[in-house]
């Protein structure tokens, strides 16, 4: 709203952002962020309904809004409709997950809407991609579509796989903490560009690349890099957000400025309309898939069971993703990203930035009622991953622990560990166990022996093994990444903790 009113406020200047710049500022950052936290394990246990809104919700979009814009502006070329469509199809799951994770809805719908984002983009895009192509070259040949997404997808792929190998490798000789960040942002912006200078899709690229780092890159960076790196792209991201919609309205004002009062009236009902298209679209599609499965699951007149569910959504649980369409970054960005030539670009922005605002006004703003009333809570599957995962983690720990040192300062640090282990194993780690962690994680006595440098390799060896066991339930599909997310925090916090006492202790021994 605050976007719109700079189109409103007299006197401010008229900004143009640069249209190739537009994608890889606010798109290439926020889908590393998306990419990062993304976990494959739940990913590939719901690929179906993923797959399912980012390819078949994402074209049903494209197809009636296209078909609706021509209706509404005859004169607007065809592959102009359609880029229109591609613009406002894809949904962002960051606006939706924000509220829904405050309200702790089931964890499969977030895994849902949360890989939609990351792939619904895409789908989008290429689109996108090939309608302005066609807009501006005046031909697209429909044999010619089909190679070239495959080759760009192909190529996307590989290229994210190869860029994320190389960072990682120069990220783990980066030790001090502004320089990581700043890596990381430069490299960020870096695979967006290479993979557009190579005529590859700039959001599989990122998409990969973010998804592959994110594997190795808890056993690379240290806890003192990883907090401060992401408190950084929290903030970063929020700004970029924030941004984009203050940008569009400096668009907009420069569009307001040559309107008439008929023209305005005219562009604000055609946004209108688009917008209760696109917001219909998906809400059809989502609910016909999932009653579509529904009637295919049910049980055979013999009483069998029918076969596995292909959408795999209640119909509560598909209200709710068919309601999470509010659209944002990636819509605005699409819309900044037209030529400066391009038919209509004054109504497709007017338009995009009106779906975006329509889309999270009504939409965001009914969502916490929707899902209050539908009554979906937490199934507590993270939790209980987080619980299981914590006991293990500790016993990892404690058993490296038991090889150290046989000080006395050494076994108040074992002592520490089988405190933990059975408070996690008797389930009775309340919700500030993160902070518990961290204060069980400083134990003041042993800065006071002479055994420090024992004491530090004591910490060392457990905190070590504990990460690792960590990883290896990561990496084996025992947890998913939510869990191992919020352990690793816990770990980290504790980290640092036991660092801090570590460096004290041997700093007063060293005065004294």
């Amino acid at each position: 709203m605050a976007g719109a009113a700079l189109a409103l406020i007299p006197g401010l200047p008229t900004l143009v952002l640069d249209p190739e710049l537009a994608l890889a500022l606010f798109v290439a950052p926020v889908l590393v962020d998306a990419a990062f936290d993304s976990s494959p394990r739940d990913m590939r246990a719901n690929w179906r309904p993923i797959a399912s809104l980012a390819l078949g919700a994402v074209l049903l979009t494209v197809a009636i809004v296209a078909i609706v814009a021509k209706l509404l502006v005859p004169a607007m070329p065809w592959p102009a409709a359609v880029a229109l469509g591609a613009i406002v199809a894809p949904p962002d799951a960051a606006a939706a997950t924000t509220v829904l994770k405050q309200l702790r809805p089931p964890h499969r719908l977030l895994t849902i809407l949360e890989g939609e984002s990351l792939f619904n983009d895409a789908s989008a895009l290429l689109i996108y991609r090939v309608a302005v192509g066609a807009t501006v070259t005046g031909f697209m040949s429909g044999w010619s579509v089909l190679p070239m997404v495959l080759g760009v997808t192909i190529g996307s792929v590989a290229l994210g796989l190869v860029l994320s190998r190389i960072t990682l490798f120069v990220n783990a000789r980066v030790t001090d903490m502004a320089t990581g960040v700043l890596l990381q942002f430069c490299t960020t912006f870096l695979v967006w560009i290479l993979a557009e200078q190579l005529h590859l899709s700039g959001i599989i690229t990122i998409v990969v690349f973010a998804m592959a780092a994110s594997r190795r890159a808890p056993s690379i960076m240290p806890a003192r890099l990883r907090i401060p790196t992401w408190a950084v792209w929290e903030v970063a991201v929020f700004v970029l957000n924030v941004l984009a919609f203050i940008l569009v309205g400096f668009q907009l004002k420069s569009i307001a400025a040559r309107l008439t009062a008929a023209t305005g009236l005219r562009y604000a009902g055609f946004a209108a309309i688009v917008c209760l298209a696109a917001i219909v679209a998906r809400i059809v599609w989502v609910t016909g898939a999932a009653a579509f499965s529904r009637w295919r699951c049910r049980p055979r007149a013999d009483g069998t069971p029918g076969p596995r569910d292909v959408v795999a959504l209640s119909g509560r649980g598909a209200i709710v993703v068919g309601w999470c369409g509010m659209r944002g970054t990636v819509t605005l960005a699409a819309a900044l990203a037209l030529p400066a030539a391009f038919p209509f670009r004054d109504l497709i922005l007017t338009t995009a930035f009106g779906v975006t605002l329509g889309t999270l006004v009504v939409q965001g703003l009914t969502l916490r009622p929707l899902l209050l009333r539908l009554e979906l809570e937490d199934d507590g599957s993270v939790d209980r991953e987080v619980r299981m995962a914590r006991v293990e983690t500790l016993r990892a720990a404690l058993a490296a622990a038991e090889l150290g040192s046989g000080a006395d300062s050494a076994q108040l640090v074992r002592h520490r560990y089988q405190l933990q282990l059975q408070r996690a194993e008797a389930d009775s780690i309340d919700d500030d166990a993160h902070h518990d962690a961290y204060d069980e994680g400083q134990p003041a006595s042993i800065s006071r022996t002479p055994e420090r440098d024992a004491d530090a390799d004591v910490v060392h060896a457990a905190s070590k093994a504990q990460r690792q066991r960590l990883i290896d339930l990561r990496n084996d599909g025992t947890i998913g990444d939510a869990a191992f997310q919020r352990l690793e925090e816990e770990l980290d916090w504790t980290e640092l903790g036991w660092a801090q006492v570590v460096g004290s202790a041997r700093s007063r021994d060293a005065d004294g």
